[in-house]
């Protein structure tokens, strides 16, 4: 006869639990491990940048002074007449128009090598995706300053350095999107003999149409925003109108201009966010009458009928979408001659391609690689600072506008308003005005990329809480569980690896930024790129954007590990 014993001071309940069968919290992985050491050293590094940049209070309140005389010296604002106006924000529009469809078209074919599904071979995946990282690797200025000088001054150098630069967002995201279709349709095709390119058109695109539009209207939000800065190295439309205002100390004019910008900003994030919330809802009803049936290939014994295509009859839904094709085929037009380009332009460049090439290689110091080396450090602090600060406001905004954990109505609309309206504000704008107010320098380009970051990572908060399981959030409810200890153990436990996965995109995304806002002297080497371009030191620009590419990678690899180890 066997007697159990428990433990002194515990019931057998307790007992079981401590019993040999009860699941222990494994313990942490290598890899798991490195991720842990490596956040806290970026963290580390963050701090150390913050106070080697010398951004506190103190140097904040030094520039009130100097703020008060900017706003005094920026009213009142100055308007150009309604038809010099409307010019500007139809150049400026006809130009980021054109680039997002020429970053739409050349993604998809682009897309579809990358994805596993779809791509043929492995290394025609891997040479896409090579190809995917190198055009979000490479910053557009970058590509504007090359095609200024191959094209000549107008809209097309801003086009196309736009257009390539959003291959590297828009082909991730259609190909991640391919790989999540259901493969269902495409095997039904493929056993009805259809060709690779019929099943494309017939399966791949309808389904995928929703995450094409959504995904361009954000694009287009961006590039937006973009081509205000590329106004400073030549493009046209607004933003070259600010930069030759502020040039000449025009602060009225060039903040009227601004305020155009923003305005324009907000209301396409509120209209491409409207469209996207209207597509979405519409996808998951659509999918089963979306698209042409395919006719079977070969009936009977020696029989080949081909593949014929049925088309669906005109419903409300095809006329709409007729119709939608047809404002775009217009809205495209009318851009093409809005942006005045001109096809001899073009094939004169590319004629004149392998000459222009030779002046930027090979790669050149000019005397001054310390100095470059310094402000790459520079710009790399900008980033890990600005990330920092942006962190530390984003979080508790992020959480007050989402609604699954702020119920009340008016609390979590107005943080989303907030969240907005700092969305709508071109970090170029900023960082143009705290160099006014703070001076030349680091300060200004941190402060101004802290800002930015907290409207892109507020978002991205609040949308990760809201996707989280509320049937764990619901069961702690019915214990008894109070709302702050539903939040801590269940909402931000499930959010917190999508959180970091999201700083890692936003420090990814600041590299860049950091580069681009040193244009208008917010510190950094973006102030020497633009300087080598502009005494034509070619040979320095090279080495600068190798020295650029080179960060922009090493950080991507790193972000990339860190989510997918996080997951």
């Amino acid at each position: 006869m066997t007697t159990s014993t428990a433990a002194p001071g515990r019931g057998p309940a307790a007992s079981a639990l401590l019993s040999p069968s009860t699941p222990t919290r494994p313990r942490p992985s290598l890899n798991g491990t490195a991720v842990g050491l490596f956040l806290t050293a970026l963290l580390a590094a963050a701090v150390w940048s913050t106070i080697d940049l010398r951004i506190n209070v103190a140097s904040i309140l030094d520039s009130l002074s100097n703020a008060a005389d900017f706003v005094s010296r920026m009213f009142p604002l100055d308007f150009p007449p309604a038809v010099e106006l409307a010019l500007l924000i139809a150049e400026t529009l006809a130009i980021v128009v054109l680039a997002t469809a020429l970053a739409v078209v050349l993604s998809i074919p682009v897309a579809l090598a990358a994805a596993s599904t779809s791509g043929r071979t492995r290394a025609g995946r891997g040479t896409a995706r090579s190809l995917i990282v190198l055009c979000r690797a490479v910053p557009d200025l970058v590509l504007a300053i090359l095609f200024f000088r191959v094209f000549g001054l107008g809209a097309l150098p801003g086009v196309l350095a736009m257009g390539l630069h959003s291959i590297g967002m828009i082909g991730k995201l259609y190909a991640d999107a391919i790989e999540e279709l259901d493969r269902g349709p495409v095997d039904a095709a493929e056993a009805a003999g259809a060709t690779r390119r019929q099943v494309v058109w017939a399966t791949v695109i309808p389904a995928l149409m929703p995450q094409l539009i959504a995904t361009a209207l954000h694009r287009f939000d961006i590039n937006l925003r973009t081509s205000v800065l590329l106004g400073y190295v030549g493009v046209g439309g607004i933003g070259l109108a600010i930069a030759d205002a502020l040039r000449t100390l025009d602060y009225q004019r060039g903040m009227a201009l601004a305020l155009v910008v923003l305005a324009l900003c907000v209301a396409t994030e509120l209209l491409s966010g409207a469209v996207r919330r209207a597509l979405m809802r519409r996808s998951g009803t659509e999918p089963a009458r979306r698209g042409w049936v395919l006719g079977r290939r070969g009936g009977g014994a020696g029989e080949d009928t081909g593949a014929v295509g049925i088309a669906p009859p005109w419903t409300v839904d095809r006329i709409r979408r007729f119709l939608s094709i047809g404002a775009v085929a217009v809205i495209l037009a009318a851009s093409v001659v809005g942006a005045d380009l001109s096809a001899d332009r073009f094939w004169a460049g590319i004629v004149d391609l392998p000459r222009t090439l030779g002046l930027f290689l090979p790669p050149g110091t000019g005397g001054i690689l310390p100095e470059l080396l310094e402000q790459l450090l520079v710009t790399v602090q900008i980033a890990l600072s600005a990330t920092l600060l942006g962190a530390v406001i984003a979080v508790p905004v992020g959480v007050l506008a989402a609604r699954n954990v702020v119920p009340d109505a008016t609390v979590h609309t107005s943080a989303r308003m907030f969240i907005v309206f700092v969305r709508g504000i071109p970090e170029l704008i900023i960082a143009i005005v705290l160099v006014v107010i703070t001076g030349l320098g680091a300060v200004a380009g941190t402060l101004a990329l802290a800002i930015g970051a907290v409207g892109l990572l507020s978002k991205l908060i609040a949308d990760s809480l809201e996707e989280t399981d509320v049937r764990v959030q619901e069961a702690l409810r019915a214990s008894g569980a109070t709302r702050v200890q539903v939040f801590c153990s269940a909402t931000a436990r499930q959010a917190a690896p999508s959180f970091i996965a999201h700083v890692m995109y936003l420090l990814d995304t600041n590299i860049r930024s950091a580069t681009l806002l040193g244009v208008v002297g917010a510190g950094g080497i973006g102030f020497y790129l633009l300087n080598a371009s502009r005494v034509v030191q070619f040979d320095v620009v090279t080495t600068i954007i190798l020295m650029i590419l080179a960060v922009v990678l090493v950080v991507e690899a790193l972000s990339v590990w860190v989510r997918s180890s996080v997951r």
